[in-house]
């Protein structure tokens, strides 16, 4: 019998997602319900639990401070409103992730991943396709943000480039206004609409706004002019000025 654990701060989603789960597995047994971090780190250091459906915001915190408290390789099903943690919810033991409302479909397919997670050798691969399907499927349009103790969003659109520096990520605001992103360049490529914002260097990604004017350099490379101006000189290099070339001119989506 498959023991699960639903984490879960709001009693109707709660509910729902019981409903489901007794329909859909009418064999697992709920071993218990928790509402916030404190009482998930409880439950689970009973021990004896196969699966976790996990609410990412919880009425103490994100659920990813569970992680950090208790030692847990049981593998879990995020479920969200919100599409902001994806990337973090793929780096713990993550089968699924779910945004609300859930449809019976998608729980269904998440439990299938599951009961073949419990006959294979391991997921990594699985899960590296997970995170690529997800981050091609939703382009995010804004980010969260961190401003001392509180927390805000920036839009997207509002965004002239991301840039990297002295191992943290930027975001770069058209308002000049600056903020530290949680995501490498690399994600954020996959995140973002490629017809707006395209990699033109190693250390930056500019939206199409943002660049006021480009020149030839040496080598067969460009010099790129943003505005707002970017803390560091842009350089093209010759493998990607044919493709930013083709995307100035609408050429790639």
């Amino acid at each position: 019998m498959v023991k699960y654990l639903l984490i879960e701060d709001e009693r109707f989603a709660y509910e729902e997602i019981k409903r489901m789960m007794q329909e859909l597995r009418p064999d697992y047994y709920l071993a218990g319900w928790a509402e916030s971090v404190e009482q998930a780190v409880l439950l689970l250091k009973q021990g004896g639990i196969d699966l976790m459906l996990v609410d990412i915001r919880l009425s103490d915190g994100l659920s990813f401070e569970i992680f950090e408290q208790a030692a847990v390789d049981t593998p879990v099903i995020f479920t969200t409103a919100y599409d902001e943690y994806a990337i973090k919810a793929f780096k713990v033991n993550s089968i699924d992730y779910l945004l609300k409302p859930i449809e019976e479909n998608d729980l269904e397919t998440a439990l299938r991943k599951f009961e073949r997670h419990d006959t294979l050798p391991g997921i990594a691969p699985e899960l590296k396709q997970l995170e690529l399907e997800f981050l091609t499927r939703n382009k995010k349009n804004r980010f969260l943000i961190q401003v001392g103790d509180t927390f805000q969003y920036a839009e997207t659109m509002d965004t002239a480039f991301f840039y990297s520096e002295d191992k943290y990520v930027y975001l770069h605001l058209f308002s000049g206004k600056r903020y530290i992103v949680n995501y490498s360049l690399d994600q954020l490529e996959n995140m973002l609409d490629r017809g707006v914002f395209f990699r033109v260097s190693r250390n930056c990604i500019a939206n199409i706004k943002a660049v006021q004017r480009s020149a030839r350099y040496f080598g067969s490379r460009l010099k790129l002019y943003l505005s707002p101006e970017c803390p560091h000189e842009i350089i093209v290099s010759r493998n990607r000025a044919g493709d930013f070339l083709k995307w100035i001119d609408g050429l790639i989506k």
